[in-house]
């Protein structure tokens, strides 16, 4: 099937490694031209050359927190200014730390807002003046199962990231007329840094390894293995790209059938 993303434009935010990274990578070798971001300059560089490398097509790298309200317009004026346009935004970001709920204070709380929220918003208000000149824009945000399945020790990621799935249909609604696409997936468990980090928090809390919390937390995935980052990237990059132009306000769980709901 042809994606028809050659010579596309598109921006992946938080992508200098893990989902990010496999969805950027996966995009440039169909033929897309790539601006990928990390909060590290040396990051966003050495990630931006190792994919120029392995896809034969430029990528360029940006740094910037996307947490930081500051930092939207700049990084989608830069972004632009590399690539020529935008077609393309997927926003996503680390998620909170874990945790119980007494454990957080305001603080931590409107870090979460930020991080996991406030950045979908302030990229997407930066990058619409960009889409709207597009044939086939298109936005993607990422989140993660638990908007549907809350976890345990998750409250910050539990509550907040909900509201990006809410904010994605809102604008599938309000702006489908002007043809710029809004959907979400939802990933499972999948073999990223951020989840080693995640079984390294369980192992610390449960006096148990790393091994052991993996074995606990893949029993409970019906396909009885976690993920891999390039079959979260393989869902991402058809749902951006003008194949699959009539896909719209949808919310896609690529988790191996983890969420128990129906709907």
């Amino acid at each position: 099937m042809d994606l028809q993303l050659k010579d596309k434009c598109a921006f992946i935010a938080g992508s200098s490694r893990g989902l990010g990274f496999a969805t950027a990578l996966t995009l440039a070798r169909e033929g897309c031209k790539v601006a990928i971001n990390s909060r590290e300059k040396k990051n966003a560089k050495a990630s931006a050359k190792k994919i120029t490398k392995e896809s034969g097509i430029q990528a360029y790298g940006f740094p910037g927190d996307v947490s930081k309200a500051s930092n939207a317009d700049n990084l989608i004026e830069s972004v632009v200014n590399a690539l020529g346009g935008l077609d393309i935004l997927i926003t996503n970001a680390g998620g909170p730390p874990a945790g119980a709920f007494e454990i957080f204070d305001e603080k931590a709380w409107q870090k979460a807002v930020d991080t996991s929220f406030l950045s979908h918003v302030r990229l997407i208000r930066a990058a619409l003046p960009y889409l709207r000149k597009s044939s086939a824009p298109s936005v993607l945000t990422i989140t993660s199962y638990t908007v549907k399945q809350p976890l345990a020790n998750l409250v910050l990621s539990n509550s907040v990231r909900a509201a990006t799935v809410g904010l994605t249909k809102s604008l599938a609604m309000e702006l489908g007329k002007e043809n710029i696409r809004f959907n979400s997936i939802m990933p499972g468990w999948t073999v990223t840094e951020r989840v080693q980090e995640l079984m390294a928090f369980r192992a610390k809390n449960n006096g148990t390894t790393i091994e052991e919390e993996f074995a606990k937390q893949t029993a409970e995935i019906p396909l009885g293995r976690m993920g891999q980052p390039q079959e979260f990237a393989n869902a991402a990059v058809f749902l951006v790209s003008p194949a699959a132009s009539f896909i719209h306000g949808v919310t896609l769980a690529v988790d191996g059938g983890i969420i128990k709901a129906t709907f």
